[in-house]
């Protein structure tokens, strides 16, 4: 994934498909990406990050999408790619140097998933199935439920995103129609108080499946993810308020449902990643980070700034030593006396500067976020944030419109791999 300055838009290029043989270990992932990058000529400095699921193998492939250590000298920020891939294999006990961020996607349906995992929801949700297992296997009810609502009902699937709510939301839908059928065929169906507690679980999932729609994009989607999940937290904190004592159970389960991956700075997997997005974002970063006077936002917002400065690459300039050693065959022509040849020719040389010497020096990227955050207080003009930073000239933020660019096309989650990956499957098939 990256932002094509020729065509000004985001695209997908697929570099390669490999099918690994098992077992599928950490050690495997990692040859195959590294073989990737080497065929292609990609240095790993260059890549932002890797989506992944949430699998152990792919944890231990790649290293967490930690900042570099703010103390670290500028020195120690240029050394060789290979010296520090060795020491973050050491210490992190990972087999790759490339940073990683878990996939949105698969870290909310985490989430979800502790719903089925209580008892007394996942009694519900088995009588749930079984019912509309038996309308689904019935042509008769099947085609008495089309007469009636012109609907059929849903089953889930474990591995269909947001399956679950659907399945819950078309039988509240049909409701009516579905206790009509199933009384003419004599089938057992649900209680009024389980069709109550049904719906309080709708409500508790009806955010979560609306975030997934909108994050489900193959670009542009990286920088709705802090606010999405944001919303998502709130919609948890308010929930057992509004459900009061009625379902103590699915009130206990929101108060458990976390996203500190994306939110908590101080977790072991957090990434500021996805914050430095949002902040780069106009049309959500006022609301969800700047006019935010929650402690915790601040510090998350805090580490948004400090990974976009780290991640401006120092300049490099190379500068002409003032006491250069003149060629040979002008110190004849020089007026004056012929210096005294050294009695260490090459002694001599390596005691004195080299003709050229290198100057590192870091772009005031802090003053260019200064100045954005100023801007982000006067109306936006433009839509979506890559316009809004395609209208922004080169010369007003040099060092942080390319790294927005780059961060703003970037996808919440790794949907447009696992598509690739349908698609040949089916071929093969």
């Amino acid at each position: 994934m990256l932002f094509c300055t020729v065509d000004n838009k985001a695209q997908h290029i697929l570099l390669r498909l490999d099918q690994i043989a098992h077992p599928h270990t950490a050690e495997c992932i990692k040859t195959c990406v590294d073989r990737c990058t080497e065929d292609w000529g990609i240095p790993q400095h260059k890549i932002l990050t890797v989506i992944t699921d949430n699998g152990s193998n792919m944890i231990a492939a790649f290293k967490p999408n930690e900042p570099e250590d703010p103390t670290s000298s500028e020195d120690e920020s240029i050394e060789t790619s290979d010296t520090e891939d060795s020491e973050v294999v050491g210490e992190d006990q990972r087999f790759g140097a490339i940073d990683r961020i878990p996939c949105v996607f698969h870290t909310l349906q985490l989430v979800v998933n502790m719903i089925q995992k209580d008892a007394s929801v996942n009694r519900l949700l088995s009588k749930v199935r079984v019912l509309v297992k038996l309308f689904r296997k019935s042509s008769v009810a099947t085609e008495r439920l089309l007469q009636l609502c012109h609907l059929t009902l849903v089953k889930d699937c474990p591995t269909r995103w947001s399956s679950t709510y659907l399945m819950i939301s078309r039988l509240l839908e049909i409701k009516d129609a579905v206790v009509q059928v199933a009384d003419g065929m004599s089938w057992d169906y649900l209680l009024p108080s389980e069709w109550q507690r049904l719906t309080a679980l709708r409500d508790l999932l009806l955010p979560f499946a609306e975030h997934t729609q909108m994050l489900q994009s193959d670009t542009q989607s990286l920088s709705l993810v802090v606010p999405a999940l944001l919303d998502l937290h709130g919609h948890l904190t308010e929930f057992p308020h509004a459900q009061g004592a009625s379902f103590k159970d699915l009130s206990s389960l929101a108060k458990k449902m976390k996203f500190s991956c994306f939110l908590d700075h101080t977790d072991s997997m957090f990434s500021p990643l996805t914050a430095a997005a949002c902040f780069l974002d106009p049309t959500v970063a006022p609301e969800a980070l700047l006019d935010n006077d929650d402690e915790q936002i601040q510090v998350l917002l805090g580490r948004a700034e400090d990974y976009i400065s780290q991640s401006v690459p120092p300049v490099v300039r190379e500068e002409e030593a003032e006491d250069e050693e003149p060629e040979e065959g002008e110190e004849e022509s020089r007026e004056g006396p012929q210096k005294k040849r050294p009695r260490f020719k090459f002694l001599s040389k390596a005691t004195r500067p080299s003709r050229s010497s290198l100057s590192v020096s870091k772009p005031c990227v802090k003053e260019e976020i200064r100045k954005f955050k100023e801007q982000l207080s006067q109306p936006i003009n433009e839509e979506t944030a890559l316009e809004f930073w395609a209208a922004q000239g080169d010369s007003v933020y040099p060092n942080l419109k390319p790294i927005a660019l780059d961060l703003l096309a970037m996808p919440a989650s790794q949907a447009f791999a696992e598509r690739v990956f349908s698609v040949e499957l089916n071929r093969g098939r």
